[in-house]
């Protein structure tokens, strides 16, 4: 990628007017950096949620009679509503108002969190869930955008991402964390009533410190363009979570309903189908959902790709860490959580020095050593087993991966709405969101595959040299016993019994 400052300004948006900028875009807002806490607020907030029912979802299951073939749509109706409305919630923002659409969304957040903390069965929280997905795509890209056009300055808007970037690379787990000590303490309904407080707070600082922006000039909508890419997505995201749904064979062995199967490659061909008419669709309108010269742009397009990678890997490691702690090693939620605390501190510690060479050096020499490093310590982590040592094996990989993705987040946020007009803020900070939440979804498919598959070859091993694959050694018997294992029995029992590798 090219350095910041090489970067030219893209032409006017059709219908956009153009003239001399507020007296306050020279130095930004006067407000800027009280409304940019509100923001992350907000933006943490929003992560929380999407880490922090993982912890709560066994325990959710259990008191709502949820069966362990549906649990995964408590994750799956978020995701899918998100996933699918980010670039319509975006354009929203855009044309609405972007402080507007964020206080909206923020009341909406609450209500929706309050009404799933309250369900009485699994159909009350999948639908509150769904809602939380819908008012969260309306959230990620008014929050980001308000960043882009509130910091003028390109030292102050380093600065500005650092904390944006801190919060996005911690939020994962600081809601694993959040989650385990609510589950653990209280109750899994408050790791959703959590957010209503939080959200009405935020929305009332929203109003007083919060500016207004928006689109100027045509706002009409692209109502064709908008359904093309909404069922899109929805149809890729889902594609991606029936391609790693469990099932249990004949044999009794784990094994996934796979990238064959007639469903998923129906999904996949409708979401191609949709996803190249929209862009087709895209290069005629005269007011397009989303103008393709934003992700055209070789800086930009490549920000975006980065956060498709980075998702992939992020959200599957924080998934199958997360199992391996509480299933594997069986320690308690909160212990669990606890274990993710490093990532999040260094990913803090490291936001702020990243902001101060970002101006200097440039995003390359930061996002090449940063996409290195946090390689590196996903790598650590294939050398996990049940007797590793959390010391020597899972913290030193968890320091490395927070500290490079502080070196990722930072400079691939900035590059990828670096150059953006004003029309254009929302609906580009939503295609990098959406590329982060479709890789996420990708990524967890894809290792829950892989995982599935080696347990299966693993266990039909067991079985054809004598073994009893319903044994297996446990760090801490107390808590992982013959009869409580997750792995217990090759055959005759639940038929659920793999859950514990289903993807959440």
């Amino acid at each position: 990628m090219s350095e910041p400052t090489t970067t030219t300004a893209e032409p006017p948006s059709p219908g956009t007017t153009t003239g001399p900028a507020p007296a306050e875009s020279a130095a930004g807002h006067p407000r800027r950096w009280a409304a940019l806490a509100v923001i992350a607020v907000a933006q943490l907030m929003l992560l929380l949620d999407t880490s922090i029912m993982n912890i709560a979802l066994p325990s959710a299951a259990r008191d709502l009679g949820i069966s362990d073939a549906d649990r995964q749509w408590a994750i799956t109706a978020y995701t899918l509503a998100f996933g699918g409305l980010l670039l319509l919630g975006g354009r929203v923002a855009d044309y609405v108002g972007r402080k507007r659409t964020l206080v909206v969304a923020l009341v909406g957040f609450a209500a929706t969190s309050a009404l799933g903390g309250a369900a009485t069965s699994g159909g009350m929280l999948f639908a509150a869930r769904a809602l939380q997905g819908a008012f969260g795509a309306l959230l990620a890209p008014a929050a980001l955008s308000l960043i882009t056009v509130m910091f003028t300055s390109s030292r102050e808007r380093a600065r500005a991402f650092s904390v944006f970037g801190a919060v996005s690379g911690a939020g994962g787990a600081i809601g694993l964390l959040a989650g385990g000590a609510l589950t653990e303490y209280l109750d899994w309904r408050w790791c959703l009533y959590v957010n209503a407080p939080i959200a009405v707070v935020a929305a009332v600082l929203a109003v007083r410190l919060v500016p207004e922006s928006r689109a100027h000039g045509s706002t009409r909508l692209d109502v064709p363009g908008a359904v093309l890419v909404t069922g899109g997505l929805v149809a890729l995201v889902y594609a991606f979570t029936q391609a790693a749904k469990q099932t249990t064979g004949a044999d009794g062995l784990p094994s996934t309903v796979g990238w064959g199967d007639p469903t998923v490659v129906t999904l996949l061909a409708v979401a191609a189908a949709a996803l190249i008419g929209f862009v087709v669709l895209e290069t005629r309108v005269k007011n397009p959902l989303l103008p393709i010269r934003v992700v055209l742009d070789r800086n930009r397009g490549g920000s975006y790709l980065v956060f498709l990678l980075i998702g992939a890997g992020l959200f599957a490691m924080f998934l199958f860490m997360t199992l391996d702690f509480q299933l594997v090693l069986g320690w308690t939620p909160l212990r669990a959580g606890f274990a993710f605390l490093p990532f999040a501190l260094a990913v803090i510690a490291s936001a702020g020095l990243v902001a101060r060479l970002l101006p200097r050096v440039g995003p390359r020499p930061l996002l090449v050593t940063g996409l290195a490093m946090a390689s590196a310590g996903m790598f650590l982590l294939t050398r996990t087993t049940p007797d590793s040592s959390y010391a020597t094996t899972v913290l030193p990989s968890a320091l490395i991966i927070g500290t490079g993705l502080a070196m990722v987040f930072v400079p691939a946020s900035s590059t990828a709405l670096l150059g953006v007009r004003e029309h254009d803020a929302g609906v580009a900070s939503a295609v990098l969101n959406t590329a982060q939440q479709v890789g996420g979804s990708l990524g967890v498919a894809l290792l829950n595959t892989v995982a599935i598959s080696a347990v299966t070859a693993k266990l039909t091993d067991l079985v054809a040299s004598g073994g009893d694959p319903g044994r297996r050694r446990c760090r801490r018997p107390p808590r992982c016993t013959a009869t409580t294992s997750p792995m217990r029995g090759a055959a005759g029992s639940s038929p659920q019994r793999w859950s514990w590798l289903s993807s959440s």
